[in-house]
């Protein structure tokens, strides 16, 4: 069976603008990618816009679309090309799910034709897929990135991937702290016997989280509440922040942490009670 864990990340700043680097590589390749096709489609051509057709094209382009302004050389080479593939992946998943909802052959909402990727909004973030990427023995709490070097991670991550096979690594950056997540790939749990004992009904409830028949109460910590007046002293101050400037830039990684933080005690509360 396929498992993600995800494992939060402790780069060095050095790090950080090489994981900045190959998040915006991805998005170049993106953007590139969605323009072609857009240019073929006006050109009233048959678009090809699979993953492997996509990277085709970026091959036999890529030294002509990734030149620098100052040297005039090629600067596709300072990333990692998965980066870039992840970027190519990412568009023809995009453009596979736009297809097929117009055909009616995907559920869910509509999706609409793609659109080009912001620096300033889209969550940044690139893959490895192929490569000598992942754990690294005899070295617990770090991570082996291609072109980036050994990361060091906030826990011990083999211990949480447990000799499993590591097929894929997502790097993504959300509210300003950069994550890891893997997918393994490990053996088939067998089967849980079902616990002795009785059974419990469930009353769910916004006072109280829920109440069990047998007079057990798991509270509602309310955790939005108990951080409202941080979000609104920090929301008050990003607000008087000019646009386009650094200081709105971190005005706006605080009012994001505070709100993962909301996130996550309500998820660590939610794990825990299930468990």
């Amino acid at each position: 069976m396929l498992e993600a864990v995800k494992v939060a990340l402790d780069p060095t700043p050095r790090q950080e603008r090489l994981l900045e680097s190959h998040a915006g590589a991805a998005r170049f390749a993106y953007n590139a990618g969605l323009a072609h096709v857009k240019d073929m489609l006006e050109r009233q051509e048959k678009p090809e816009w699979s993953y492997y057709a996509l990277r085709r094209w970026w091959n036999a382009n890529k030294d002509a679309l990734a030149v620098s302004m100052e040297t005039g050389k090629p600067w596709w080479p300072e990333n990692s090309k998965e980066s870039y593939n992840s970027g190519l992946e990412s568009l023809a998943d995009a453009l596979k799910n736009f297809s097929k909802s117009r055909k009616g052959q995907r559920k869910g909402r509509r999706m609409g034709f793609p659109r080009f990727k912001s620096k300033d909004k889209a969550v940044p973030g690139f893959a490895y897929t192929t490569g000598s990427f992942g754990l690294i023995d005899c070295d617990p709490y770090a991570l082996r990135l291609p072109r980036i070097g050994r990361v060091h991670c906030m826990e011990d991550v083999s211990r949480r991937v447990n000799g499993a096979r590591v097929l894929r690594m997502s790097v993504s950056r959300h509210a300003g702290r950069w994550q890891a997540s893997l997918t393994v790939e490990r053996a088939d749990l067998p089967v849980p016997s079902p616990p002795k004992g009785g059974s419990v009904g469930i009353d769910l409830g916004v006072k109280e989280l829920a109440t069990l028949s047998d007079g057990t109460i798991i509270h509602n910590p309310h955790v939005l509440k108990s951080n409202l007046g941080r979000l609104k002293k920090a929301q008050r101050n990003l607000s008087r922040k000019r646009k386009g400037s650094n200081r709105r830039r971190k005005a706006r990684t605080r009012v994001a942490r505070l709100h993962a933080r909301v996130a996550d005690l309500r998820r660590d509360l939610l794990d825990k009670t299930t468990t």
